[in-house]
């Protein structure tokens, strides 16, 4: 059932299911989770009336469900979804000029080997990427540079030792899940990097051509779940460095109770160290196995003070307070009503704008608009 605190509906955009979303300025940008559409570009200057500009198909077999857009530029991924679609189309970045929102102009396609790009950071100039690649087992961690968004160009790439099998590096892993970079996010020199079980690595990127390894922190397998994404944090808090760390509720090593959110202390670079962490009230009673996507997925990457937006899949949004890293809180929620047809709700991203309004997609339909007053 449908409920909420701390929170209030602006809008509801219907639009098909969503993997992300992204503001840039007054501009929505939705990235869907299955062909035939693609992204949708959405005018939200009035935000209690969103407005479709356009929207940019793919092909069957193939989806584009993240997206990001700076500096005019707009980038989306391009992977295979399951096993069919046209193989001519191609994995990697799409690159499309929104200096006209509403007239998507296409500029370039970065192509990559196997089933593309999966999830990606993008600062205007370099994005940073995600991508299967030639003669590497899984998705590795790769800078390209767009400051001519016409011929991007590889600046630097990042593997684990054992990815490389064209380079005769040995496969280490026997039957434990092949690593997959899921995305990195930069912040400073700083590249955090998601390495689904293989845990998390922070790299240094002073000089992108050579990225080296700082630290690296796995919890599998004694927790079960998958690391999706690692959120540093702009400013310290109690005077400790800090980053968040949110495991994904899906590709489960086994049954297990809904994944959470940790809290990091990375005042010490070399050494990491979980400080607490965060999981929706009453939803692990007792630890017994739950349902995927119960739990965990997205914090949202754009941050407004010390208050977290979190999609949580059938969760909704959870706004988390992190203003004590110790000791983390919930400050308020929106649980939306059910996609027609589902049983449950499936909150898969979440993002800001400028104006501290909250945009919440659900994988299967629909974006919703939030406003909230509890940031901090």
């Amino acid at each position: 059932m449908a409920s909420r605190s701390n929170t209030a509906l602006v809008a509801h955009f219907d639009c098909p299911g969503g993997g992300q979303v992204w503001v840039e300025g007054k501009t929505l940008y939705i990235g869907h989770m299955k062909w035939p559409s693609g992204t949708t570009i959405v005018d939200v200057s009035d935000a209690r009336h969103p407005r479709r500009l356009a929207t940019v198909d793919i092909p069957e077999g193939w989806h584009s469900h993240k997206v990001r857009a700076s500096n005019g530029i707009m980038i989306v991924n391009h992977e295979k979804l399951g096993s069919g679609g046209a193989a001519e189309f191609g994995g990697g970045l799409g690159i499309y000029d929104v200096s006209r929102p509403g007239e998507p102009k296409p500029i370039s396609k970065w192509r990559t080997a196997g089933s593309g790009v999966h999830r990606f950071d993008f600062d205007g100039r370099y994005a940073y990427i995600s991508p299967t690649a030639e003669g590497y087992v899984g998705n590795i961690m790769m800078i390209l540079d767009l400051a001519d968004p016409a011929r991007p160009t590889e600046v630097g790439r990042w593997w684990i030792k054992g990815q490389w099998q064209a380079g005769g590096e040995k496969y280490p892993w026997g039957n434990w899940p092949a690593p997959r970079c899921h995305h990195p996010l930069r912040m400073g020199e700083r590249l955090y990097v998601s390495y689904w079980q293989h845990g998390f690595y922070i790299l240094d990127v002073s000089d992108m051509s050579r990225p080296k390894e700082v630290a690296h922190v796995s919890t599998n397998p004694v927790f079960a779940h998958p690391t999706h994404t690692c959120l540093p944090i702009p400013k310290p808090l109690k005077a400790r460095n800090i980053m968040v760390v949110a495991d994904e509720d899906v590709a489960k090593l086994r049954p297990a109770a809904p994944s959470f959110a940790w809290i990091y202390d990375i005042s010490v670079e070399l050494l990491p160290v979980p400080i607490a962490t965060f999981q929706v009230a009453g939803l692990d009673i007792d630890g017994r196995p739950q349902p995927p996507m119960s739990g965990c997925h997205q914090p949202s990457e754009r941050l407004n003070g010390t208050v977290i937006p979190f999609a949580w899949f059938a969760q909704g949004l959870r706004l988390v307070s992190i203003a004590d890293p110790f000791a983390p809180k919930e400050v308020g929620h929106f649980l939306p009503d059910p996609a027609e047809g589902e049983q449950r709700p499936s909150s898969n991203d979440v993002t800001i704008d400028e104006r501290g309004l909250i945009y919440l997609v659900d994988r299967v339909r629909g974006v919703d608009i939030l406003e909230t007053t509890a940031w901090e």
